[in-house]
């Protein structure tokens, strides 16, 4: 099977590189030396792994080598990828006879056109088809995962694969969905239309993003055939260190998607800084690049601890260092203090875009401008500096003293705070507000409601005396999916919806889509409210069996799971049909102030704007008297 799969894999990259040849003779070249050093490296890490005492025969070598022999000659094509056309100096600015005034989805014709564009709209359709596709994947798992807890025995699948099971769907959904959804999808297509940009600060670093986030997303999926992980999403020491499964493929997934999301961040810091339009000043920036730009910056500051991190776990996995693993004089609390302290900002990273669409959301659809708008924005920014001191509250039960304990829980209620300034801002927009009540702000309904009860209970988690009591139960399985679900996912699927007129030119179902979100947040209820109840009488999280006592809120919460995949599918079969049958969107169809809107063609043009745009006045400037 690895022989087979490596040398699939080096005739993709092989023919990849082929393709790539008639943009860079050196491609070729590059890919020989790619496969060489892949080659070494699959040799050098078999011998780790022999050194190790692990697979210590000289089939299992060669196996060990050729399963991860063949990142060289991948990686080597990407790189080769987001290199200029030679002889082409004006490569990024496309040929002499291009049609600039034909919209970005036709400019440029063919597959190729796509592959290596550096069109910042064209890479964020990408971004988001990938996206979608493992939102897809991850969801499946979960609604198998539910199907399995119908009953407190075995129903179809035995604990192992149930472990596997929901360590994929934590994973997929957190680093393949949930972090790059809005940045890397909805921020690449809209931040530089908002700045009044004719694309990103470097365009090429964003392709070399698009295609690690690919790399690594494809090793995450191998994991299916190479026996599965079953650590959890957390990858915790020391299970992680002695697993079977394919942890060492999963946690270097991780690794390389890091990049992608570092290169990200950087890519829009610079640009929010050095390209936004004549006479945008910072307090005329829309929200929602406030909310990209505080994101940006946890990503950048963040992420390479978590490399480190999961470095490190590689590390004691294939020699056998004793860092993380307590038989080699390691601690595995290190781990969770090196994990938490990236993820704690990271669930930051995730719920950040979703205010920032938020904001856009709920300004479109009161077409009013946002309540207090100098405390929206610089909350956000309260919240990630302040997410970076946070992350003991995961550990409140870890062995920490008391008083690191007490510290670290009034840390948490602090950063409550930003995060309540916004949501009462929204809701003072909202009132005496005209609603318009169409797809995009019943999205944004579904977030306020949803996120402000996974708000407030966390706040039960934040409090010693009760988190102690709550901690690994389904209590905190429901609070981080109205955080990270009803929070993040229900703008993201909003902002969708929002800028779908701009992305494809088409007017969806506005009747399909409001129903979907009903359907939603039905099933999301059911779903997760339940978890509540029983996780609090103590039903531990990730049990694959249970006493049956707690069969009806497992059986309740199965059948949200089902009413809950019928809305997302609703909503899928809106954006389908509008591509088929939906009326030509006219520029501005919500009203809206922010350049995308107002100084656009929709769809826009391969370099967003016919001439340069000039601010005059703030983004919400619905009375046309904002400075």
């Amino acid at each position: 099977m690895p022989a087979a799969f490596a040398a699939l894999t080096y005739g993709l990259a092989f023919l990849a590189a082929t393709i790539a040849f008639k943009k860079n003779r050196n491609t070729v070249f590059w890919y020989l030396i790619g496969a060489v050093g892949g080659i070494a490296f699959g040799a050098v890490y078999a011998a780790m792994r022999n050194l190790a005492g692990d697979d210590a025969n000289m089939a299992a070598l060669v196996k060990t080598g050729l399963t991860y022999s063949w990142i060289g000659p991948i990686l080597a094509t990407i790189i080769v990828g987001v290199l200029p056309k030679q002889d082409d100096p004006n490569a990024h600015h496309g040929d002499e006879h291009d049609d600039h005034h034909a919209s970005y989805l036709n400019a440029k014709k063919g597959v190729n056109s796509w592959i290596v564009t550096l069109d910042h709209k064209r890479i964020g359709l990408m971004y988001l088809g990938t996206v979608l596709v493992f939102f897809f994947t991850a969801g499946m798992f979960a609604v198998l995962l539910r199907t399995e807890l119908w009953t407190p025995g075995e129903l179809y699948i035995g604990p192992e694969t149930y472990n596997r099971f929901f360590t994929l769907h934590g994973a997929i959904m957190v680093f393949l969905v949930i972090i790059p959804s809005v940045p890397a999808a909805l921020g690449n297509f809209v931040i530089p239309l908002q700045l009044g940009a004719k694309d990103v600060a470097f365009p090429k670093l964003n392709l070399m993003s698009l295609y690690i986030f690919w790399y690594g997303s494809s090793i995450a999926l191998t994991t299916l055939v190479a026996g599965g992980v079953d650590t959890g999403w957390t990858f915790y020491t020391p299970y992680s260190v002695k697993s079977d499964g394919a942890v060492i493929m999963m946690t270097l997934s991780a690794f390389i998607l890091g990049f992608s999301s570092i290169l990200t961040g950087l890519n829009f810091i610079v640009t929010i800084h050095k390209l936004r339009a004549p006479g945008m000043t910072w307090f005329r920036i829309p929200l929602f690049i406030w909310g990209m730009y505080a994101t940006s910056i946890i990503q950048v500051m963040a992420t390479p601890v978590l490399a480190i991190t999961l470095l490190l776990l590689i590390v004691e996995r294939s020699v056998g260092i004793g860092i993380f693993n307590p038989q080699l004089g390691g601690d595995p609390v290190l781990f969770q203090h090196f994990f938490w302290f990236y993820s704690h900002p990271a669930v930051y990273i995730m719920i950040l875009p979703g205010m920032a669409v938020q904001s856009e959301l709920i300004a479109a659809g009161t077409h009013k401008r946002v309540f207090g708008y100098s405390f929206v924005a610089f909350s956000s920014l309260a919240i990630a500096f302040i997410s970076f001191i946070v992350w003991g509250h995961h550990m409140f039960v870890s062995g920490q003293s008391e008083l690191v304990s007490m510290i670290f829980s009034f840390l948490t209620f602090l950063v409550a705070i930003p995060s309540g300034v916004k949501v009462f801002n929204w809701i003072a927009t909202m009132y005496k507000g005209s609603i318009a009540w169409n797809t995009p702000m019943m999205w944004a309904f579904n977030f306020l409601f949803l996120f402000t009860i996974g708000g407030l209970t966390g706040l039960y988690l934040g409090t010693l005396s009760t988190d102690v009591h709550l901690h690994d139960t389904y209590f905190v399985v429901a609070h981080f999916h109205y955080v990270m679900m009803g929070g993040t996912l229900m703008t993201f699927v909003g902002g969708i919806f929002y800028w779908w007129p701009k992305i494809t030119g088409k007017m969806f179902n506005d009747g399909l889509g409001v129903l979907s979100a009903l359907v939603v947040f039905v099933g999301f209820n059911l779903t997760f409210f339940t978890q509540f109840f029983f996780g609090s009488q103590g039903m531990p999280r990730r049990y694959y069996q249970y006493i049956e006592q707690f069969q009806t809120g497992h059986q309740f919460s199965t059948v949200g799971a089902y009413i809950l995949l019928a809305g997302f599918l609703i909503a899928l079969y809106a954006l389908v049909d509008s591509l088929r049958r939906g009326e030509p969107a006219p520029d501005n169809p919500w009203g809206m102030t922010t350049m995308e809107w107002t100084h656009t063609a929709t769809p826009p043009v391969e370099h967003n704007f016919l001439d340069q745009p000039v601010c005059d006045r703030g983004p919400y400037a619905f009375d046309h008297d904002e400075e």
